[in-house]
């Protein structure tokens, strides 16, 4: 896969396959991330106090989905490509609704920017909406960045970053 100069600004790159998000995955990342919050793991907690009657996922979480998402819809064999993919950053993040435990979920990409940067390396701007499963909001919007750097590139930067 070459990064060329048929992608056009706007363009749909698509939409990636529902995911499940149940309890099990919810309390596994408040493991990993150390956060006990009861709105998250704790269901009977969420059921008496909780404004949504049930636990939710961590908007993080929701958030960090991304990268398999975007997956989801790119080849991603990376022996296969000519270029190194990183991620650069977020320019925007909203968290619009809930993810309630059980629900599904699933991210729908548009190409907001392209800028070629230096030689070899471009940096990419994706428009995000992480879609729930029957509701009308979307569970967050996001421009993400990622930083495409052709093979020969990724030298350059280490040698820019050692001087």
């Amino acid at each position: 896969m070459t990064l060329d100069n048929s992608l056009e600004i706007g363009q749909k790159l698509g939409v990636s396959p529902w995911i499940l998000i149940d309890q099990e995955a919810i309390n596994r990342f408040g493991e990993v991330t150390r956060d006990p919050d009861p709105q998250h793991v704790d269901p009977e907690w969420s059921r008496q106090n909780s404004p949504w009657g049930t636990t939710i996922a961590f908007g993080f979480q929701t958030l960090s989905m991304l990268s398999h998402m975007m997956a989801s819809i790119v080849e991603h064999d990376n022996s296969r490509l000519d270029f190194h993919a990183f991620n650069y950053g977020l320019d925007y993040v909203r968290f619009l609704a809930p993810v309630r435990s059980g629900s599904r979920i699933r991210g729908h990409f548009t190409l907001k920017d392209i800028d070629r940067r230096k030689p070899g390396q471009t940096k990419i701007v994706y428009h995000v909406e992480v879609e729930i499963e029957g509701e009308d909001k979307p569970a967050l919007v996001a421009d993400w960045v990622g930083l495409a750097v052709d093979r020969g590139g990724l030298d350059r930067i280490k040698d820019e970053a050692s001087t």
